[in-house]
């Protein structure tokens, strides 16, 4: 999909001269003071180009307000009297255009237009600005900091002692630059910037680049001067003023790294410097690029809504997403905190040195980050067995894509609401998903050297969607790609072709089934002999077949799918691409079963007919390990999404994990259970107690051998651990006796204590749900929460808060958290999911979103993250007919807030989900529990 791109387009006022373009129509948009504002789009024009930001920054931590001024070098490509670009929420004082020698071109003050509905400004000269003559912008503004997390904000942290203190820190991506300083905020407008921030002796300041000198000004004030940065884009640049301590270390190629927190979580810091050197020199060496810049920050801010922002030079983390405490932090943690570094140095090259040309192609930064993730930290921790996550990152992906309020991995996104809910699962887990299949389809090695052509090629500049398939495959000589190298052939015959298992690929379409059209394909399979039948459809949840509007749902997908699969007789890979609607297979023998998508590598379903689910379903049972791990998960989860879409029965998924009593593995051992504890959860909502007791009743028993052999400490492998804290947390959720009193014993030593011992660190959250149960138990934590140090274990402590039967303690918590000064702002989305989680809290936490639907809009703007996993979070807890009308209802009462937003289909389609579930799979679950029990 192509956005629709900015003609030059040019109007005029009655006191400007108009652009030389002469295709320039009159716009009606009224700037604020009345007069014509000089452009109608939402996109700036392209013929005024910044070069060089000379910006100076003043935050005031006692006033909380900043001031600033900026002096923006640009090129001009097409006369004009006007220039257009960004400012929201700012002051601005002074404006003045000057010419190649810094003199005035006007001794007038000069009119700045402001249109707030496109958070734009305009400057008009009296004096013509020439077409490739250089110019300077300067501009003086002020603005008091933001008090959300986007912008130049403030945050605020206590000391152990209860003092409160204050930093600055900015957040830009992806639309906030123009929040800070008037600025091109776009991210084609790649400029070079040189930062200047004054502070108070009492604090440092940090920005992308090192610092190059500090001078002392009026007032006791200093100043301290950076670097001139790399070419980069707005959302890039970064400046914090702060008090903070800090760890360094530098690479084996002379980068210096730093892991800055504040000065009573210094001790925290210490994992992640020695994570982010081994990753960083792990990008350098699989890139083949080094690090452009001297030096890289990572710093910890208390207040920050999303995981980590990779500004270049300068990463900016929430306090769980970079600090690790050996005596608090899981395994879970330690992973979580690994992956979020790996994640943010990835994009040092895939967003920072090669940008997307705009946001609806955002999944070339954040689809490779994610993917990245695996990559890196599978090769530099393998001892965490990440790739134990990768299934569920596909399967996240899965869940999102087979609802019809899907979209396609590069989507049409103009306004800031728009490009904000492009951060999504979408162009994250699908983007990475999809980057795994190509990686498996070009090899290892393909998939490598092409994506170093990719940011050879666009380093320090903008790349789309169709630039990344054009470097992936390197063109080659008749000979080379006859002889079958791993090439596109440069004579015109076989241009685009690219030779795979004895066929001609033309990649670039074969990718953009991927990324230009929504959905996931599912591929359907029957055997006759030595015959495969192979169709495609696309997969949808909530439609059945025989509904009339399926087939208008079906028309025109079709995918170019690298079909993988084995079968009895082979233990190696098997490949063809279909890209047909059906196509037919010939087996080299007669087989006992096949299974398609070998190891969940290609991001399709698939769906056997009835002697082929049976041969699987009795291979598990007979010999589980002739599959991998991923295959029995992936299975485990084709068996459930085809249940959820009425394409399989409930009682032949339930006895395809009917093997999980011999499986050893956590990963499809806690996808079978996962299922399991989901339909649980459902069910008991729904206050249906014969089933939820049964349900409860055969999970405890069919799965005591696994619980009981669980230790109650930290020992084991990651996987161990891993299985340990789902396997123990459900079983003290379901009330099994065993887990109910270790974990009480426990807690009442950990009260005992004060608090001063460590509980084991898997099994510390709990421990807490179970002392959280009791009046005095909850009062405990609550008051351990607001003296804790260590943001991981106060999202433990949260947690287990979120977990009382209580609705008075319930409410209060999310009182606390609106109001923010006992549990941040930042942690109100996630505790208002927890809250609605808890069946005592599902009705409470959606009441409370819509008695304060507009302060939370207020916190967390539309299209954020925070805003869209609120309405996901209350809203897919429900699952009845009349609850479903009161979503409807209330949407529509905030039609004109919500007008934009793709999330509000997607959570009405889920509670859609929920109630054909139901309807669909009661009965027979309610007979099959009877027939298991009996």
């Amino acid at each position: 999909m192509h956005l629709l791109f900015l003609t030059m387009l040019f109007l005029e006022s009655h006191f400007c001269v108009q652009s030389s373009e002469s295709n320039s129509p009159v716009g009606n948009n009224m700037a604020t003071n009345g007069l014509s504002f000089p452009w109608s789009k939402m996109r700036l024009p392209n013929y005024i180009v910044p070069v060089h930001y000379h910006l100076l920054i003043h935050p005031n931590l006692t006033t909380l307000r900043f001031n600033g001024s900026v002096k923006i070098e640009i090129d001009v490509k097409n006369n004009t009297n006007w220039v257009v670009l960004h400012s929201k929420n700012l002051k601005i004082f002074t404006a003045t255009v000057l010419d190649e020698h810094e003199a005035h071109l006007s001794d007038k003050v000069l009119s700045v237009l402001e249109y707030p509905p496109h958070e734009q400004i305009a400057i008009f000269s009296p004096k013509i600005l020439t077409s490739g003559e250089k110019y300077f912008l300067y501009l003086e503004f002020g603005a008091p900091l933001s008090d959300g997390f986007y912008g130049f904000y403030k945050s605020t942290y206590r000391t152990k002692a209860g003092e409160t203190r204050v930093l600055a820190s900015t957040h830009f991506e992806p639309t906030s630059a123009r929040m800070a300083l008037p600025c091109f905020d776009e991210p084609t407008f790649k400029a070079n910037y040189t930062v200047r921030i004054r502070r108070d002796p009492s604090h440092i300041a940090l920005s992308n680049m090192p610092l190059e000198q500090t001078v002392e000004i009026d007032n006791g004030l200093f100043e301290d001067q950076f670097e001139v940065s790399v070419k980069m884009s707005s959302y890039l640049l970064a400046f914090i003023v702060c008090d903070f301590k800090s760890v360094s270390g530098i690479t084996a190629t002379g980068i210096n790294i730093s892991i800055y927190a504040v000065p009573e979580k210094w001790h925290q810091t210490h994992y992640a410097l020695e994570a982010a050197l081994r990753l960083l020199e792990f990008y350098e060496q699989y890139f083949n690029i080094l690090y452009p810049l001297p030096k890289l920050d990572l710093i910890a801010i208390p207040d920050f809504q999303s995981g980590a922002m990779e500004n270049w030079g300068l990463t900016t983390y929430r306090e769980t997403s970079l600090l690790y405490d050996p005596d608090i932090s899981s395994a879970s943690n330690k992973l979580w905190v690994t992956t979020v570094i790996g994640h943010e140095i990835a994009h040092q090259w895939f967003g920072n040195l090669v940008t997307m040309e705009w946001w609806n192609d955002i999944w070339l930064n954040e689809g490779f980050a994610r993917y990245m993730e695996f990559v890196s930290v599978g090769a530099v921790y393998p001892e965490l067995k990440i790739e134990d996550h990768f299934l569920d990152t596909c399967f996240g992906a899965i869940g999102r894509d087979s609802l019809n309020s899907s979209r396609p991995i590069s989507s049409l996104a103009e306004n800031p609401t728009q490009i904000k809910e492009m951060f999504d699962t979408v162009s994250y887990d699908k983007g990475a998903c999809i980057l795994h299949m190509l990686r498996h389809f070009l090899t290892d090695e393909g998939f490598q050297s092409g994506i170093i052509r990719y940011l050879r090629r666009f380093r320090y500049s903008n790349a789309r969607n169709e630039d990344l398939w054009d470097s992936l495959i390197k063109t080659c000589s008749e000979e080379e790609f006859t002889a079958g190298e791993h090439c596109y052939s440069s004579t015109q015959a076989t241009k685009n072709a690219y030779r795979f298992a004895g066929e001609h690929v033309d990649l670039k379409k074969m990718m953009y089934t991927w990324t230009l059209q929504k959905g996931i394909p599912l591929v359907t399979v029957k055997r006759q002999k030595r015959k495969l039948y192979i169709g495609q459809e696309r997969f949808l949840k909530i439609v059945l077949p025989d509904d009339p509007s399926w087939h208008s749902l079906q028309d025109g997908y079709l995918w170019h799918i690298p079909l993988t699969y084995k079968t009895s007789h082979s233990d190696h890979e098997i490949k063809h691409i279909l890209h047909t609607k059906s196509d037919v297979l010939t087996l080299d023998e007669d087989v006992d079963w096949v299974k398609l998508n070998t190891d969940m590598n290609g991001y399709y379903m698939v769906h056997y007919d009835e002697e082929g689910w049976n041969a699987l379903t009795e291979l598990l049972r007979v010999n589980h390990t002739a599959l991998s791990f991923k295959d029995r998960a992936s299975l485990i989860h084709n068996a459930f999404q085809l249940v959820t879409a009425g394409r399989l029965s409930l009682d032949r998924a339930l006895d395809l994990i009917s093997y999980l009593k011999s499986e050893a593995h956590n990963v499809p051992l806690l996808q079978g259970l996962g299922y399991l504890q989901s339909f649980y959860k459902l069910i008991e909502k729904r206050n249906i107690a014969d089933v939820t007791h049964n349900l409860k009743t055969y999970i405890l028993q069919y799965f005591r051998d696994v619980i009981d052999k669980q230790s109650w400490s930290d020992d084991g492998t990651v996987s161990d651990r891993r299985l340990r804290e789902e396997v123990l947390s459900l079983a003290c959720d379901f009330g099994y006796p065993p887990c109910l009193e270790k974990a009480k014993q426990l807690y009442d030593i950990w009260v005992e204590s004060n608090g001063t011992i460590s509980l084991p660190t898997d099994v510390s959250e709990t421990v807490y749900m179970i002392g959280a149960q009791d009046d005095s138990g909850w009062a405990y934590l609550l008051e351990k929460y607001g003296v804790s140090m260590c943001e991981t274990e106060k999202s433990k402590f949260l947690s287990a808060l979120a977990s009382s039967k209580d609705s008075e303690k319930l409410l209060r918590l999310l009182q606390l958290g609106m109001d923010g000064t006992v549990i941040k702002t930042q942690n109100l989305p996630s505790l208002i999911y927890m809250v609605a989680r808890n069946p005592m809290g599902h009705f409470l936490a959606w009441d409370f979103v819509k008695k304060h639907w507009n302060e939370l809009v207020e916190k967390f703007p539309l299209g954020s993250f925070g805003i869209r996993s609120i309405i996901v979070g209350t809203v897919t807890q429900f699952s009845s007919t009349e609850e479903l009308r009161e979503v409807e209802t209330f949407f529509k009462s905030i039609t004109e807030q919500v007008s934009q937003l793709r999330v509000t289909q997607v959570a009405t389609e889920n509670v859609e989900k929920n109630i054909v579930w139901l309807r669909r799979n009661l009965e027979t679950m309610r007979t099959w529990l009877q027939q298991r029990l009996n």
